[in-house]
């Protein structure tokens, strides 16, 4: 079997978290009588909260007041994942263990900050299972930039042709395409219909049943 290297975004693709992340963004800006909706909250997946803040939801250009935005978005969203808890994505936890037992190295390549990561790792028992973690403090740029995938990869020691990505944003998919990875489409933000038209190497519907024999079978 192909000797591969598994990225994993993180939001959508290993944790369910979308409604959480909306339920902080939603108070953080009643807080500051901000203008948000669920359209707005839809474009941004895969962006990090620097882009998003200034460039989508436009509530300020000032860097300063931005990153104070930001910070006290992830711990109210800390504060809601402790209380509605953290789900995993379905069959995500069996899978990152079948990739280890073969000895398969696994990152995580995601727009999320590493303290959102680190907690959800802890909360959710994943200690161990991941060799690398890229998060939003190690790049500059977003996606579809493919900056954090790279990242991933040196952490992993991997060629990017080596490695494969798992994603459920258009703009990660695009990330990977641009940083010359195999790209496995979650389709837990969009449904399946709406990937068969986009340029990825595999669907999934979720983690259940997939073998890491199936993933190498990409390099085909």
């Amino acid at each position: 079997m192909k000797n591969f290297c598994a990225i994993f975004d993180w939001d959508g693709v290993v944790i369910d978290s979308a409604e959480n992340h909306r339920l902080s963004w939603r108070t953080l800006a009643e807080r500051h009588g901000l203008p948000f909706s669920d359209d707005m909250f839809k474009t941004t997946f895969g962006q990090t909260n620097r882009y998003i803040i200034p460039n989508i939801y436009r509530w300020t250009l000032d860097h300063a007041e931005a990153d104070a935005l930001s910070k006290e978005k992830e711990i109210i969203y800390r504060q809601i994942a402790t209380e509605r808890g953290v789900p995993l994505v379905k069959g995500v936890k069996e899978f990152l263990k079948s990739l280890k037992s073969v000895g398969i190295k696994t990152g995580v390549g995601s727009s999320a900050s590493l303290e959102n990561i680190t907690f959800a790792i802890e909360k959710c028992g994943l200690d161990g299972l991941f060799d690398a973690v890229a998060s939003m403090e190690d790049v500059t740029r977003s996606k579809p930039a493919p900056d954090v995938f790279l990242a991933a990869a040196r952490k992993l020691g991997a060629e990017p042709e080596n490695c494969v990505v798992f994603e459920d944003s258009l703009h990660g998919i695009e990330a990977a395409s641009a940083a010359g990875m195999k790209k496995v489409a979650v389709a837990t933000t969009f449904p399946h219909s709406f990937w068969d038209a986009q340029n990825v190497d595999m669907t999934i519907d979720s983690f259940e049943s997939l073998s890491p024999s199936a993933i190498a079978g990409l390099w085909n």
